[in-house]
């Protein structure tokens, strides 16, 4: 029967982690709250603004397209925006971003097209390492809840690259946030930009609302389409926030009721040591009493 003193000390070290996790969980369910409440309130916008854009692209004709619209089929390169978490204990968020970053990495070359890779977060720094991957820029100054003007400058680095012809397409692979039960490893193209991506934001419905421009459809394409693309990439790091915070928090929780569960088991198990420790010695009392006798 193991000894006492060891149960004890182990049941007093799992409680220890109980308390790391659970005070880990509730800090996770409050940044939650913060990150719902910026990813509720930035999608509408985002999802306005992208069906406006398309109803303003199908007015005008392909004959008059943004360059920002204008896909490049010669040139054979593009850009990944991969976003990761820099901190663990957040259950398989990372993996399964990485996962899709890799497939989609992967498909890509297969197509005869090279990537070049920005990767936002250390874990993901750290993986690519691992994998000898090669990475065009390291990100590691956007915390959990990132501003505009972090991402700003990203989005404006890929769309002049974009214009110049030195990429052919922008993809952010991010997990995407539906709500707090469901949340899924995507792979979204920023550039160039579809009319069907206004329809793709907004669930597949397609606005039959009839405009009338002023100034001309031209003029507003060319503040609205790089706007565009700084919001779809912003919303993609607020999805990417809220979706790191449900998953440490559930990862969290089920430390917590596992730590719980083993210190129920080591309780049980320090008792029945205790009980076989007082029998022996009862039953050593015993004996010396009758070899006295």
């Amino acid at each position: 029967m193991a000894n006492a003193r060891v149960i004890v000390k182990r049941r007093k070290s799992v409680r220890n982690i109980r308390k790391i996790t659970r005070t880990m969980q509730l800090i996770a369910t409050a940044r939650f709250q913060a990150a719902f409440t910026r990813a509720m309130a930035t999608k509408p916008y985002t999802e306005r603004l992208a069906e406006l854009v398309a109803d303003l692209s199908n007015a005008i004709g392909e004959e008059a397209a943004h360059p920002l619209m204008r896909a490049q089929r010669d040139v054979k390169r593009s850009a990944v925006v991969v976003l990761t978490s820099s901190r663990g204990l957040c259950g398989g968020y990372n993996t399964g971003v990485l996962r899709a970053a890799v497939g989609h990495l992967d498909s890509e070359v297969a197509k005869g097209v090279e990537n070049d890779v920005s990767m936002v977060g250390k874990k993901g720094i750290s993986y690519f390492r691992f994998l000898r991957r090669p990475m065009l820029e390291q990100i590691t100054h956007i915390g959990d809840a990132p501003r505009f003007e972090q991402v700003e400058p990203i989005a404006n680095t890929l769309m002049d690259r974009f214009i110049k012809g030195e990429i052919s397409a922008v993809y952010a692979v991010y997990m995407r946030f539906y709500s707090a039960g469901r949340q899924r490893p995507t792979v979204l193209q920023l550039l160039p930009l579809t009319n069907e991506a206004g329809v793709k934001e907004t669930g597949g419905k397609k606005s039959t609302v009839l405009y009338e421009f002023s100034p001309s459809a031209e003029e507003l394409l060319a503040e609205l389409l790089p706007a565009t693309v700084r919001v779809r990439l912003f919303q993609c790091f607020i999805d990417a926030a809220v979706s790191e915070q449900i998953g440490r928090m559930v990862a969290m929780k089920a430390a917590t009721e596992a730590a719980a569960e083993m210190i129920t088991a080591l309780t049980r198990k320090y008792n029945r040591a205790r009980q076989t420790q007082i029998t022996m010695e009862l039953l050593d009392i015993v004996g010396g009493a009758n070899a006295l006798a």
